[in-house]
Order: C-alpha cells, then structure tokens, then sequence
C-alpha cells in the first residue's frame, strides 16, 4: 500500500515536472515572440496621451534595457497565462468529475478576458485620471517633476497588473464554488471583512482624494457583490452534481 502511495505521488511530481517543462517551452516562444512586440509597444505608452507632456529620462544606463526586458517578460506571460491556466487545470482535473471538469475548462477563456478587462480598465480609464491627478497637484504646488523612464513604466505596471488579476474575482470564486471549495453563504458571511480590504486595496493605489478613491472602491465592490452572485450560480450546479453523482454510487 505505501509502495502504491509512493508510486502515486512520484506520477503526480513527473506529470508536474512535464507541464512545467511545456510552460518553459511555451513562454521561450512567447518570449520571442514579445521581443518584436515589445519596442512598438513601448513606443505607444510612452507617447500616448499620458505621457506626451512628460519628458521621460533614464537615470541610469540600464534603464532602457531592463525596460525593454521587463515588458518583454510580461508580455510573454500575458501571452502564455491561458496554457498555464489549461496546464493547472489538467494537473487536476484527475480528481474532478466528468461534469466539473468539462465546465472548469471553458473558465479558461472567460479568465483571459476578465485579466484583459483589467488591464484595460486600469489603463483607459484608471491610469489617466491618476496622471492628470498628479499633474494638476504638482502644478499647485509648483513643483516640476523629473520623471525617469523606469519609474513611469514601474508606476505603470503597479497600476495595470493587479487589477488584472483583481477582476479574476468572479471566475476564480465561480471555479472554487464548483468545487466545493467555498460557498455563497461564506462570502456574504466575510462580505464586511472583504470590503474593508478592497477599501485598503483601493486607498494604497489611487490619489489622495475622495472621488479617486471610489472611482476604483466602487468598481471593487460590484466585482465582488457579482462574485457572490455567480458563486450562487455554481453553488446549485455544485449541490446538483453531487446528488446525481451520490445517485450514481447509490445504483
């Protein structure tokens, strides 16, 4: 019986170690492919609209290249998330049932839209207000800003990727939900505690005001009253499979 256990686990470490190895593949072309995307791309953020009245300079001589670098990395795992998240998915979807693992699957696809949602959001409509933001306050107070390249994209960064991941929300409680993991009746139960970190969340970045801070508080909350709602969704899914499944073991 330990012999079997052992055996299992040792399976379960080289089917790991094999999906691992496909992920590198995977993001080695798509880091080549990020190499010819990425200086158009860069070219774009620092003459859009945002940017085009700041004279962005490089502090460093590294600077140019850790940027080139560092969007290249992050668009190469952009483009690669969809074949982790399959790999994830099919890591354990051993243990899942036939139903949950059919509809666990076409998660995926919605998962990169919510993630490019994000990224959107943050940058078409967050990004810009906190520039103006910043740019009217440093007009008040007279101050003219030296911005370096590094730290414009950095800030760009900081700003984009989490609320890339933040609106997953929906999808992730929804897989969690399917599984059994959570349920509806925990999230109302921890709704107040999730508010208060989302309202903590929105505060570290955004301006110091009032109305920047609910422009992105708000959008957080309705991320996570819709989490609620679609983890009820998959929890009635959930209770149904498990007495079909209960049937089935029964007969």
């Amino acid at each position: 019986m330990n012999n079997e256990k052992q055996l299992t686990i040792i399976e379960h470490i080289d089917e790991l170690r094999k999906r691992l190895m496909v992920i590198v593949v995977f993001f080695v072309m798509a880091v080549v492919g990020a190499f010819f995307i990425a200086k158009p791309l860069i070219q774009y953020l620092k003459f859009s609209e945002e940017a085009q009245s700041l004279t962005l300079n490089a502090f460093n001589v590294t600077d140019p290249i850790v940027i080139f670098i560092k969007v290249i990395v992050i668009v190469a795992v952009i483009l690669i998330s969809p074949i982790i998240a399959y790999h994830l998915w099919a890591f354990i979807s051993p243990g899942l049932h036939e139903t949950e693992r059919r509809v666990t699957l076409s998660y995926i696809p919605f998962g990169f839209m919510l993630f490019l949602g994000g990224l959107a959001f943050s940058y078409f409509v967050l990004f810009p207000y906190i520039m103006k933001f910043m740019m009217a306050l440093s007009n008040e107070l007279d101050i003219t800003q030296t911005i370096g390249i590094n730290e414009y994209f950095n800030f760009l960064i900081q700003i984009t990727i989490p609320f890339g991941l933040i609106f997953q929300m929906p999808i992730v409680t929804l897989f969690l939900t399917r599984l059994g993991i959570i349920e509806p009746m925990f999230l109302v139960k921890i709704r107040k505690y999730a508010f208060f970190a989302l309202f903590v969340l929105a505060a570290m970045i955004t301006p110091p005001d009032l109305f920047s801070h609910l422009f992105v508080t708000v959008p957080l909350f309705l991320l996570y009253e819709i989490s609620v709602l679609i983890s009820r969704f998959g929890y009635r899914k959930y209770i149904k499979a498990e007495q079909k499944r209960q049937m089935e073991e029964i007969e």
